[in-house]
């Protein structure tokens, strides 16, 4: 099984290719609001996995020792996307709120969809099909 590490370096691979290619689309395309809507809200997504990936890593080390489990950082999480909504608020010119907001989301859909992918391809050939 992969580490946790290894999953966020491999997404992190996918979304600057994504995030390329919204560029491309900002600057081409005749919806420039909506790409730099997405744009911003991915960047503070992949943030906000970045975060995860540390307080988990800090969750397994004080698991391991023994001590007291600190929390795993939801209230960061919150406002980074709070800031990422407030910035598409106050400049709605440049940036689309929806957009934006479907940007936080992209980064843990597109972990979902490599978990389901990964579990599919490395199946236990003694698992019996339900």
């Amino acid at each position: 099984m992969e580490n946790l590490r290894q999953i966020h370096n491999r997404q992190k691979r996918a979304l600057f290719f994504l995030l390329a290619l919204l560029v491309l689309g900002w600057g081409f395309a005749p919806w420039p609001k909506v790409f730099a809507g997405l744009i911003l809200g991915i960047l503070f997504g992949l943030y906000n996995f970045w975060i995860l990936v540390r307080r988990m890593e800090k969750f397994d080390r004080t698991l391991t020792a023994g001590t007291r489990a600190p929390s795993l950082g939801s209230g960061i999480r919150f406002a980074s996307g709070v800031a990422a909504a407030a910035i598409a608020i106050s400049l709605p010119e440049t940036f689309d709120l929806i957009a934006t907001v479907i940007g936080l989301m992209i980064p843990y859909g597109l972990m979902l969809a490599e978990r389901i992918i990964y579990h599919l391809k490395h199946q236990d050939p003694g698992e019996k099909e339900r």
